[in-house]
């Protein structure tokens, strides 16, 4: 069954979006990600136009994120001044991200500039997450790794960035430092929002925690705090701006998602963290090769009339 997305300006199966959306879902629930650096992407293979998707994902993100606040704010796991001053960065990032887009789809180069953003970003964390994931199923197989040392030195470790000034108290986490340093990381993902279509979480966390050393358990609570605000605000902006938020097609997103995370909820408690993450690993890695080849790969009608966006 066929059903038209006004501003994509197509037609689409409403059975393979509600698949999509419930697939993300699974991999949301069973991976514990928001998905949109996996959901966009999909979008682009089944021919929605990259800034249709980037603006319209943004806004299925802001719903998911909601959920999951809520579960973490009942535990406390909370940081709202931290959430506020990463909020602020995110704003400001964001609307400079809509405004590098728009500038980037009047020079017709925002394609190629959303292709490469995931190239670069899903196959550096990808790899990374592949890396670690094996060399913890090879150590707990018995692998020779007898001795355990870890790069990540974690939260509490001191450097050059803990004298920076503007030093603010954030008592949740524990922390007397630098306010510089949450608005560039709010700042740098509500760009990622903007150009990207994501949350932004896979590189929030593990900047929140490395970079901050703030306390894991109140990590992923403040990162979702934030990244509400930061997509409603990219949003708006892409709907009022660039007008590239299609209702239809974030509806039925939405729709799928919420079956999916349910399922994969439920999945995800009969395999072990490293599984898991070995598993995600594969599926970005997968995306990121797929994305990689329709950059080089010489198309079919080398010469048309039509593009996405038009």
């Amino acid at each position: 069954m066929q059903i038209y997305l006004p501003i994509a300006e197509m037609s689409v199966n409403i059975f393979l979006i509600l698949g999509m959306g419930g697939l993300v879902g699974m991999l949301s629930g069973l991976f514990g990600v928001g998905g949109g650096f996996l959901m966009t992407p999909l979008l682009f293979f089944v021919g929605v136009p990259p800034a249709v998707a980037v603006g319209t994902e943004a806004n299925q993100i802001v719903a998911s994120s909601v959920s999951g606040v809520l579960a973490h704010w009942r535990r406390g796991n909370v940081d709202l001044r931290m959430g506020a001053v990463l909020t602020v960065g995110g704003f400001f990032g964001s609307t400079f991200g809509v405004a590098l887009f728009s500038f980037l789809r009047e020079l017709g180069q925002i394609e190629l500039v959303i292709s490469l953003s995931y190239v670069v970003f899903l196959g550096a964390v990808g790899g990374l997450m592949f890396y670690e994931s094996a060399k913890a199923i090879l150590k707990r197989r018995g692998a020779p790794a007898g001795r355990v040392t870890s790069s990540a030195r974690g939260p509490g470790r001191h450097t050059w960035m803990h004298g920076l000034p503007f030093k603010m108290r954030f008592r949740k986490s524990k922390l007397y430092i630098s306010a510089l340093l949450p608005l560039a990381i709010g700042f740098v993902v509500g760009i990622l929002a903007a150009i990207m279509g994501v949350g932004g979480g896979f590189v929030m966390v593990p900047a929140m925690i490395y970079l901050l050393g703030m306390p894991t358990q109140v990590v992923i609570g403040t990162s979702l705090f934030q990244i509400i605000f930061v997509t409603a605000n990219t949003t708006f902006l892409q709907a009022t701006i660039n007008q590239t938020v299609d209702v239809v097609l974030a509806l039925l997103l939405l729709m799928g998602g919420v079956i999916g995370a349910q399922i994969g909820a439920r999945m995800g408690a009969k395999l072990r963290g490293e599984q898991l993450r070995v598993l995600l690993a594969m599926i970005v890695l997968g995306v990121c090769l797929k994305l990689a080849f329709d950059l080089v790969v010489t198309p079919s009608e080398p010469f048309s009339f039509g593009g996405f966006g038009e």
